[in-house]
C-alpha cells in the first residue's frame, strides 16, 4: 500500500511536463495574437501569431519569455518592440 502512495505522488516526467509546459505557452501565445488581431482587423491570426515568436522560432519556452512571460499576462499588454 504504501509503494502505491509513493508512486502515485511521483513527480510527471521530464518529458510529460514539458509537453505541459509546452501546451500552456501554445494557449497564451494564441490569447496574445487574439488579443492583437482585435485590434488590427484583417491581419491573419496565424500572421500575426508568426510575427509574435519570430524571434525566438525554435523553442516555445523562449517564444514566452520574448512576449514578456508571466508579468504582462494580467495586463494583456505586449512587450514593446525592440
Amino acid at each position: 500500500m504504501i509503494a502505491k502512495d509513493l508512486k502515485s505522488n511521483r513527480t510527471p516526467s521530464l518529458e510529460v511536463r514539458i509537453r505541459r509546459i509546452r501546451t500552456e505557452i501554445d494557449a497564451i501565445i494564441d490569447s496574445r495574437a487574439e488579443a492583437v488581431a482585435k485590434q488590427s482587423p484583417g491581419v491573419p491570426l496565424g500572421v500575426i501569431r508568426s510575427l509574435l515568436t519570430a524571434r525566438t522560432p525554435a523553442c516555445p519556452c523562449a517564444q514566452y519569455l520574448e512576449i514578456g512571460g508571466e508579468a504582462d499576462e494580467a495586463g494583456g499588454r505586449l512587450p514593446a518592440s525592440r
